[in-house]
């Protein structure tokens, strides 16, 4: 069974949709496996627990 893990920023349900259907699609394509056998994990990640060229991710945002 494959997993595909996702660590990133807070999504939302729509885009969460987006990426299950997505991955379980070209993985399947690329693979010839049957969706049933395929998991999609999403981790989401604080931003104040994410940083990007030394800065914390949320404090980058905040200043956009």
């Amino acid at each position: 069974m494959p997993i595909i893990t996702l660590e990133m920023g807070p999504l939302s349900t729509e885009q969460k949709e987006k990426l299950i259907v997505s991955f379980t699609r070209d993985v399947c394509e690329v693979t010839g496996m049957p969706p049933e056998a395929m998991v999609v994990l999403i981790r989401e990640l604080s931003r104040e627990n994410m940083g990007v060229g030394g800065q914390q991710l949320s404090t980058m945002i905040g200043r956009r």
